[in-house]
């Protein structure tokens, strides 16, 4: 009776224990990307938010006049979303510049590049080159704040900025 024991703890002593084996993956490991989608969906909304207010969508607040109690509530509500007075003070001088860069856009005079930037076709003058150097700069500033809201490269805003403008000229 000890010999048959002995050989059943041996088996299950020999068949019991597991043996384990570490070893790295073959493949590389996938991350999800959901969140990149999420931050894509913030970058086109604060694009929308923009060109709201260069398209006029958006009126310019009366410098330190305010209209009711509840504006000092939703002031403070969405202090969290706005951008800051240079990113402000930018989408408000494009929106200002908008007719004259229409007008140039329409007589060929200029056009947007694939960085959404505005670009010279053939000789200008020196007010159109000041107005396309003006308009650029306050692109880059928005391009730039929305970059570094959202965690993502100024190109990667410029290419959502292009796509979206492409959308809209396409569905017009």
């Amino acid at each position: 009776m000890k010999k048959f024991w002995v050989i059943f703890v041996a088996l299950v002593a020999f068949f019991g224990c597991a043996r384990v084996r570490v070893e790295a993956p073959k493949e590389a490991i996938k991350l999800d990307i959901s969140m990149r989608l999420d931050i894509y969906q913030h970058v086109e909304k604060d694009l929308d938010a923009i060109e709201d207010i260069v398209s006029g969508n958006t009126q310019k607040p009366a410098p330190g006049k305010k209209g009711s109690m509840m504006d000092i509530f939703i002031t403070e509500a969405y202090a969290q979303d706005s951008f800051g007075p240079e990113v402000e003070q930018a989408a408000y001088g494009r929106r200002d510049r908008k007719p004259q860069l229409v007008s140039l856009e329409e007589n060929g005079a200029v056009g947007e590049n694939n960085l959404g930037l505005v670009e010279i076709k053939g000789n200008a003058d020196s007010s159109v080159r000041a107005l396309v150097e003006a308009e650029n700069a306050d692109r880059m500033v928005i391009y730039k704040a929305i970059a570094a809201k959202n965690g993502i490269s100024v190109e990667e805003v410029q290419q959502m900025y292009v796509k979206k403008i492409q959308e809209k000229k396409a569905g017009e």
